[in-house]
């Protein structure tokens, strides 16, 4: 890897370290922590989640883990935390679609608060932040399908936040992500839309801040990233797909960027994504909400939209920029002997191409989007609703 640095404060992986586990917990002593997973009870069927017990259990100093769980019954909710029996810190399964959580959140209604989210991470987030912040000031966020999942993970996450003279409030993972089975490249999302969207939206509106900050992430829509108490407390959280760059715009409004690190875990997998045959589907679903999202990005922090041509324009200079992806990593796959399809490659980015037009339109008819409203204010209209919460989700 290069030792290259920019707008944000990147931690690369030398490969040098040794035993992060004995580091990390002694690290764990400096600040209280909690770690969030929101998972669906399926994931408690696959091999993922087990490697991440069997590598969590090896942390000793932690304040807490949060299973941020979406389960169809109180009998599945028990299997959850029957799993994580015999973690050495304790273990609060959040049983986030509960109908007690719905009674409770739905009551906040008095209160002009509009809390039942969309099913899905956003909400589940919503709430383990919620119950983590409780205890902890410093919380990481992993999800519950890394295959390849390793002591290097939360180390490397929560090292930056653990030492409060280093001044970080915000940490965001990037890496590698490969097949474990055949060693192609993943991330098609990252790779081949948001990379050439960014670059296409910057040719056409210039040098705008925020897009400059959005692309000195080396993986903007990694999910997993850590943040100080006092930074999570103050994020609206996006109920859709995208999180990832709601959650950057969020940070990018409430922080410093001098108070933010990016960091390098290493080759990566989990669960992949099909493009999909509609636009409604898998990855197209997905690159049309992480579109709105870095839209409403450039409204919040720049006061920009586009007009209808530069809409033209985007949609040339994304084929062309898209095209110019595929070709690099046609060569970097070469040149590391990975397997690449350059023209199912260039397939995905005209599938994405063509997707651009009627998202933005329906994004302009429709441009302000829900979000779960931070706890900061939550917590002022109903001092106790984390304790509220947390009993909720245990029941």
């Amino acid at each position: 890897m290069d030792f290259q640095q920019g707008l944000i404060t990147t931690i690369h992986e030398y490969g040098l370290a040794k035993d992060p586990v004995s580091q990390l917990n002694k690290e764990l002593l400096k600040r209280p922590t909690s770690i969030l997973i929101p998972c669906l009870f399926d994931e408690f069927s696959r091999p993922a989640l087990k490697l991440i017990r069997s590598t969590l259990k090896e942390l000793r100093n932690l304040n807490q883990l949060v299973i941020a769980l979406s389960a169809s019954n109180k009998e599945d909710v028990a299997k959850a935390r029957d799993f994580f029996k015999e973690m050495p810190y304790p273990v609060h399964v959040q049983w986030t679609n509960s109908p007690a959580v719905i009674e409770l959140l739905k009551d906040q209604e008095k209160n002009g608060l509009d809390l039942l989210g969309v099913p899905g991470k956003g909400w589940a987030v919503w709430q383990g932040v919620g119950v983590a912040t409780k205890s902890s000031e410093v919380v990481a966020l992993f999800d519950a399908d890394i295959r390849t999942f390793n002591s290097n993970y939360p180390a490397r996450m929560l090292g930056p936040l653990l030492e409060k003279s280093n001044g970080i409030s915000y940490v965001k993972a990037f890496y590698s992500r490969l097949s474990l089975e055949t060693n192609a490249l993943q991330g098609r999302a990252t790779r081949l839309f948001v990379g050439p969207l960014l670059s296409s939206l910057e040719q056409l509106i210039g040098n705008a801040p925020f897009l400059q900050y959005l692309q000195s992430f080396r993986y903007p829509l990694a999910g997993e990233f850590a943040f100080t108490t006092d930074l999570a407390m103050n994020l609206r959280i996006p109920c859709d797909w995208g999180l990832e760059i709601g959650l950057l715009s969020e940070v990018y409004k409430n922080v410093r960027i001098s108070r933010i690190a990016q960091v390098d875990l290493g080759i990566f997998d989990h669960k992949h994504k099909e493009i999909g045959s509609k636009p409604n589907e898998g990855l197209q679903k997905m690159s049309t909400e992480i579109l709105s999202s870095v839209l409403r990005g450039l409204m919040e922090h720049e006061a920009r939209t586009l007009t209808s041509s530069q809409l033209a324009n985007l949609e040339v200079l994304y084929r062309r920029a898209g095209e110019d992806r595929v070709k690099q990593f046609s060569l970097d796959s070469s040149v590391n002997q990975l397997p690449y399809s350059r023209h199912k490659e260039e397939l995905a980015v005209h599938t994405f191409g063509k997707l651009l037009r009627p998202a933005i339109n329906k994004f302009l008819e429709s441009p302000v989007k829900q979000q779960l409203p931070c706890w900061a204010r939550v917590l002022d209209c109903e001092i106790k609703l984390q304790d509220d919460l947390e009993k909720a989700g245990s029941s």
